[in-house]
């Protein structure tokens, strides 16, 4: 997988950080949830994880993927 910076959010010495790939998907680098009262509202396969991020790291998706209100597009 070859993988593009597209930008990223710094809070002290973390980077939650977006990359787009070649394979039609992004990359999301961000805290990993551990609170299990969270993950049990998820239907979470065990080969996945759930990662949080400042939704100020998605004002770096592309044009293409966002609504015009600037919010991310959901996919269905």
């Amino acid at each position: 997988m070859k993988i593009r910076f597209l930008g990223k959010t710094t809070t002290g010495d973390q980077s939650p950080t977006l990359y787009d790939t070649d394979q039609d998907m992004y990359l999301v680098q961000g805290w990993i949830v551990s609170d299990q009262a969270v993950l049990d509202q998820l239907d979470l396969p065990a080969h996945e994880t759930a990662v949080l991020v400042p939704k100020k790291l998605m004002s770096y998706l592309p044009k293409a993927a966002q609504n015009p209100d600037g919010e991310p597009t959901p996919h269905s």
